[in-house]
């Protein structure tokens, strides 16, 4: 079911309270066409972080016995 504009405005903190509460969208009618509001579930960033397995090539494991003491300067 769409809201009209009207009823939209009639009760619009009820209606946006109820998405954030349900996560259900609702559409609305605005001369002849359809607006959908909908909530947005945020993601952290590590959430948004790409696995990027080709960034090592060979063995991870060799990088354990590597020695960087003469390219460490303090």
């Amino acid at each position: 079911m769409a809201y009209s504009a009207t009823d939209l405005r009639k009760d619009i903190y009820k209606v946006l309270d109820r998405i954030l509460e349900t996560g259900e969208p609702i559409e609305v009618e605005r001369k002849g066409r359809l607006l959908r509001i909908t909530p947005i579930t945020r993601t952290s960033v590590m959430e948004r972080l790409r696995v990027m397995d080709e960034l090592i090539v060979g063995d991870p494991a060799t990088l354990e016995h590597v020695d960087w003491s003469s390219e460490w300067k303090p």
